[in-house]
């Protein structure tokens, strides 16, 4: 009897523990969601505010050059502070995420968001969003290290995971997004799991503490009613199958131009880099009369929308935007490419809205969002709470869901990325392949 009754307080003992240590956990993830939160409000900031408005008041020879300079100081600071740092910032995410040998340390963080800043201010044609998504890992990552008792028994990554999510649901103001982007994007075909409420906590607080600095406006504001029909969603699944294929040779330049990043001869690439950004930007503002082959993107969305523009206008935009952004990563860049995704999406929804129905082209837009940046990241859940999100019209979620799905299945086995895996791999196999 005396061996029942201690195996049950035992056990009860345990149970207290693990109860304790969970409070803990989502504490830890809370705070690594405000840090995160209001780092990338501070970055946007500078950026923004501080940098970018003010490069796109310059002349427009300025602003063809500019690029090209941000990336050599880009390589500078990466090369004096820690010359084993790459250019790569989602990636490491994903890369720490299969491999537990390898850590998010300090001192390439700090090369790389120097970097970012060179690269991003100068106008580069990258988002912030990836270097916001290793920032909040990194943070997540070495505050776990400081607490190995609290997370005994808990998965290695779960403050690496709650971290990214506060950065994405911070920088897109989208919470939802933020969580299941962050579980979502390590796999080709599954989520992350035993995370889900540490990513939650840490997405919430993250937004929170970046909207209480920069407000809760919807990233794309959508005006009037937006309903659909049948046909609509029937429509939308077409669009997914252009926009997956549009996503699929995104994708392979973009793993082609991480690839000459590697090379030798950085000087070389960099200017190489610098004078195609510099070529598509001249070619560009010649089509269109606006700088819309520099900074992450958003004002080429706002572009696509505006009625009047033909299909092979929207096409070239599309093709020089790909190429510009495709060479600011190959020159080092650090930045991050889910806004370029967005911008891919929107116009190819615009290409196909012109060709079908000029009319009103704001459903094509979106639901060529969900699908393009779905089938780039292998995120398809991710991209549909995305445009739900950030348009604030939920009436979004069902055509786009059929989009994603769609551009999904065109996608195959290419991603923009080498380090997705699929979720029934051996992690020994995932190390190796790393």
């Amino acid at each position: 009897m005396r061996t029942v009754s201690a195996a049950l307080s035992a056990r009860r003992n345990e149970l207290k523990a693990m109860a304790t240590r969970s409070h803990q956990v989502v504490t830890l993830a809370a705070c690594t969601g405000a840090a995160t939160g209001l780092f990338v409000a501070g970055m946007e900031w500078l950026l923004v505010d501080g940098m970018i408005d003010h490069v796109l008041r310059l002349r427009p020879w300025l602003i063809a050059i500019l690029p090209g300079i941000g990336l050599f100081v880009a390589l500078l600071l990466r090369r004096s502070i820690d010359p084993q740092a790459t250019s790569a910032t989602a990636d490491e995410y994903l890369h720490a995420f299969h491999d537990a040998h390898h850590e998010l340390r300090w001192r390439p963080f700090v090369a790389r968001t120097l970097a970012t800043v060179a690269t991003l201010g100068s106008g580069a044609p990258m988002g912030l969003e990836g270097p916001s998504l290793y920032s909040g890992a990194t943070f997540g990552d070495r505050l776990q290290r400081q607490f190995p008792k609290t997370f005994q028994g808990s998965d290695r990554r779960v403050l690496m995971v709650s971290g990214a999510a506060a950065a994405v649901a911070a920088i897109f103001k989208a919470p939802a997004t933020g969580a299941v982007f962050a579980l979502e994007v390590p796999y080709h075909d599954d989520l992350a799991r035993r995370m889900l409420l540490p990513a939650l906590v840490a997405a919430g607080t993250g937004y929170l503490a970046f909207v209480a600095v920069n407000g809760t406006e919807a990233l794309f504001p959508i005006t009037g009613s937006v309903d659909f029909t049948i046909r609509d969603v029937l429509g939308a699944a077409g669009i997914g199958v252009v926009a997956g294929l549009g996503a699929r040779a995104f994708a392979k330049l973009l793993r082609i131009a991480k690839h000459i990043a590697t090379f030798r001869q950085p000087i070389l690439i960099v200017a190489a880099a610098g004078s195609t950004i510099a070529g598509t930007y001249a070619l560009g503002r010649l089509l269109t009369g606006e700088s819309l082959m520099v900074t992450s993107g958003f004002n080429v969305v706002v572009w696509a929308a505006a009625p009047g523009h033909s299909v092979p206008l929207l096409l070239a935009v599309l093709v020089l935007r790909s190429l510009a952004t495709s060479a600011a990563v190959a020159g080092g860049g650090v930045g991050g490419v889910f806004i370029p995704l967005v911008v891919g999406g929107a116009l190819t929804g615009a290409i196909i809205g012109n060709a079908v129905h000029p009319a009103d082209i704001t459903m094509f837009i979106v639901v060529g969002v969900a699908a393009f940046l779905g089938a780039g990241y292998r995120v398809p859940l991710a991209a549909v709470m995305f445009v739900a999100e950030t348009t604030g019209r939920p009436s979004f979620i069902v055509p786009g869901l059929f989009a994603a799905v769609a551009a999904e299945l065109m996608m195959g086995t290419s991603s923009v990325t080498k380090y997705h895996q699929p979720a029934n791999t051996p992690i020994e196999y995932r190390s190796a392949q790393l």
